[in-house]
């Protein structure tokens, strides 16, 4: 692979953490309790298309082990959205998102709106398995963790396609084959299943608008950008990534075909210049450096040798998406990165 095409990819899952290295778990650490932490759950939604998942997603929060201290629907700039939480999920704190229009804008809202300790954000499309916050909640046990994500599996509304490479699962908002399979500190978490200290967001500022999706805009990374920044503020601190602390993502039947896949990994590509702006290319894009040369040639290499050896004729498919894949959020980096010099 090119010099350029390992610079990038991959933003918004969780990536190992490399450029600030951070004490790993010991096994007795990763079987401590739940502390005792008061714990607020945001869900933003935007459409009602997606109605039926929203009241699957409240629901599997209600459900937890370890009940939240309030669960809050954020509405970004629908009103009747807005009514209708407020009039078929009575038991759900309902906000309008009074920032801008978008997801960096619906989660500081949430944000704003809540009491807990810790705030512990769900996609309106995902669902919680019932010990998702107990789970979460146990990574703070140690006074240095600062966020905790957990794991994102695909849902798919038809079937995995198999074209579609594993390594390419962040595309879907999901975790992909490359991230830890153990707890450990990561670089950012996955905004489907993220969770952070209320004290932290306050102290070093919440998502950044100009950052993120807007609508079914396949854009990303308000999550990545906002984890190095509560780093960069204390290096001491750690995020960490709890594979145990999972959620289901529903991946709908657009988000299987290619035409998404190539745009989405675009977008990614876009969304990555912006970050390495605010953050500085060395932190933005450490991490995806590491994916690109490992993760990636061995996607390729299993893809071909699933052809060859097993008779997998979506093999080669899969391969092929993996060299498309970079290719294409390469390209959309360098197009980021040049509007960003012409401007």
């Amino acid at each position: 692979m090119s010099s350029s095409a390992t610079t990038l990819i991959a933003g918004s899952p969780p990536m190992p953490e490399s450029a600030h290295p951070a004490p790993a778990l010991t096994a007795t650490e990763g079987d401590r309790p739940a502390p005792a932490l008061t714990v607020s759950v945001v869900i933003c939604a935007y459409t009602e298309q997606r109605w039926n998942d929203l009241v699957a997603a409240v629901a599997s929060v209600y459900r937890q082990t370890v009940p939240a201290l309030e669960v809050v629907v954020v509405c970004d700039h629908n009103a009747e959205l807005l009514e209708r939480v407020r009039r078929e999920l009575p038991g759900v704190l309902s906000v309008a998102n009074g920032d801008q229009r978008g997801l960096s804008g619906a989660r500081n809202s949430g944000v704003a709106a809540v009491g807990g300790e810790i705030v512990a954000f769900l996609d309106d499309d995902a669902i919680a398995a019932p010990d998702w916050l107990r789970r979460l909640i146990r990574g703070y046990a140690r006074p240095d963790v600062i966020g905790v994500g957990g794991t994102v599996e695909p849902l798919w509304s038809e079937g995995r396609p198999r074209w579609f490479p594993p390594e390419f699962d962040w595309v879907v908002g999901c975790s992909y084959r490359g991230v830890p399979d153990v707890t450990a500190p990561v670089r950012n978490v996955i905004g489907a299943n993220m969770s952070f200290r209320r004290e932290v967001l306050d102290a070093v500022g919440c998502f950044r608008n100009g950052i993120g999706r807007v609508g079914c805009r396949p854009v990303g990374c308000e999550e990545t950008e906002l984890c190095i920044r509560a780093r960069h503020a204390d290096a001491t601190t750690t995020i960490l990534f709890e594979p145990a602390a999972a959620v289901r993502h529903r991946v709908s039947p657009e988000r299987s075909r290619w035409r998404y896949f190539w745009s989405r990994c675009y977008a990614e590509g876009r969304s990555k210049a912006l970050v390495s702006r605010f953050a500085g290319a060395a932190d933005a894009l450490a991490s995806e450096r590491t994916y690109v040369r490992r993760t990636l040639p061995r996607g390729v290499a299993r893809g071909i040798s699933d052809a060859v050896r097993r008779r997998d004729s979506a093999g080669l498919g899969r391969a092929a998406a993996i060299a498309a894949g970079l290719a294409v959020t390469t390209a959309g980096y360098a197009a980021g990165s040049l509007s960003r010099r012409d401007g």
